[in-house]
């Protein structure tokens, strides 16, 4: 969540700067509640004075020898109303709480303005776009053409928006997978980490999925409220949960592959066909958790550890700064890396990289002590796909395959396939 004290002290700022994603601040009615909250914490501590006051008196009273009736009814007023404030107060502070919890990231300055996606700015285009002479297919035609890739089959398991994977494909994808992990822990610095795939709602809740979007999460009934994880995001960033860091410690920087699970509300009709928009799908996550100064220049490693990936497997792409407008809920700034489909003749996302400043810091209580100050201070947090396994396996089979119907496999992913070149019909 954002920093309460810049709300309260710079609300018309604030307001502003949520303005720019399209976020409309009730400041009549933030205004009103912070004028009742502020109203009802001085008449509780005025009426607690009074009964420590009151308390007293019938001490000296009662040692005096004096009768105490009239100062017992008064003081046993006196605690009947600071409950009632108390009641009042707390369920104040509640609405206040429900408001800053769906209240989104304050946008970095060196976002784009922006309603929505047309607004998004390029940053940089990166490979050759390949001029095929031969009519590319996309990656659902190669896939079958292989018999490795049947959405018939996983529809009778689990419904639609599921895919099941065979023979080189499926072994493909597991080399993409372990291509991209090694990459990351022995290039770039990354610590690899095992997670759960299902959390409890206060990881939810702290990197940002609850409570805004509880309608594309996957809850599991059981002892607690638990959530299949939508992403590594959420277990993997929640491992500071909590948590005074030492100053020596940051930055961290974790990469997780886990599968990802989400309902897709509201994406009916989009992206139906293929292994784009999926119920279930793989990713290689990268998390970094910095001191505040370090965060601009994390941001960027990042993205270019998640490029890198992209370039190692010959992918042509591009870099999209996210307008205000297209930002998601709890990111400061975003970089999406676009992937180039032939198939499609259109880039697609396979990766988006965010800079959450201190937002899911505040929401899961983590921060680092400052040695200047030795007093403790807000994370910042990193993170983005290194890469969407399902989305890099169309890339390579689309911008890879051949005219004779088979795929050329990259080299950096030939040691994982046993030395094998060539996908084809024939094996």
């Amino acid at each position: 969540m954002i920093d309460p004290s810049q709300l309260r002290q710079n609300t018309e700022a604030v307001a502003a700067n949520l303005a720019r994603r399209g976020y409309h601040l009730d400041l009549e009615s933030f205004a009103a509640m912070e004028t009742r909250r502020k109203a009802l914490q001085v008449e509780t501590e005025q009426l607690q004075a009074k009964r420590n006051t009151q308390a007293k008196a019938i001490g000296q009273a009662k040692a005096r020898g004096d009768d105490v009736t009239e100062l017992l009814e008064a003081s046993a007023e006196i605690g009947r109303s600071i409950k009632d404030k108390s009641q009042a107060l707390d369920e104040l502070q509640h609405k206040l709480d429900e408001l800053m919890l769906n209240m989104p990231n304050l946008v970095h300055e060196g976002v784009p303005d922006g309603a929505d996606e047309a607004s998004n700015v390029i940053v940089r285009q990166v490979g050759t776009i390949r001029e095929f002479d031969f009519q590319p297919r996309d990656h659902v035609d190669i896939g079958e053409r292989f018999e490795g890739m049947n959405f018939a089959d996983a529809a009778k398991i689990a419904g639609s928006r599921f895919v099941v994977l065979a023979g080189a494909l499926a072994r493909l994808h597991r080399a993409l997978s372990q291509f991209m992990l090694d990459m990351h822990t022995a290039d770039h610095g990354y610590r690899e980490v095992y997670v759960p795939y299902m959390v409890l709602s206060e990881a939810m809740q702290g990197t940002g999925q609850l409570p805004k979007f509880a309608d594309d999460a996957f809850e599991i009934q059981g002892d607690h409220q638990r959530f299949l994880i939508p992403t590594a995001e959420v277990p993997v960033t929640n491992l500071v949960a909590g948590d005074i860091l030492d100053a020596g410690e940051l930055p961290l920087k974790f990469v997780a592959h886990t599968p990802c699970f989400r309902s897709e509300a509201g994406a009916y009709g989009k992206d139906t066909r293929g292994m784009i928009r999926q119920h279930q799908f793989d990713k290689v996550e990268l998390v970094q958790i910095v001191r505040p100064d370090q965060a601009d220049q994390a941001f960027e490693s990042l993205t270019t550890h998640a490029e890198a990936v992209l370039k190692a497997l010959d992918l042509p792409y591009q870099v999209s700064a996210l307008c205000a407008g297209d930002l998601g809920f709890s990111a400061h700034r975003t970089y999406d890396l676009e992937v180039w489909f032939p198939g499609q003749q259109a880039y697609r996302e396979i990766s988006s990289c965010s800079h959450f400043s201190d937002f899911q810091a505040r929401r899961m209580k983590a921060r680092w002590r400052n040695p200047e100050t030795n007093k403790p201070q807000w994370v910042h947090t990193i993170n983005g796909s290194g890469l969407a396994v399902g989305r890099a396996l169309a890339a390579v089979l689309e911008n890879h395959q051949n005219a004779d119907g088979s795929v050329t496999i990259p080299d950096p992913l030939r040691p994982y396939m046993g030395g094998q070149v060539l996908i084809s019909v024939d094996g």
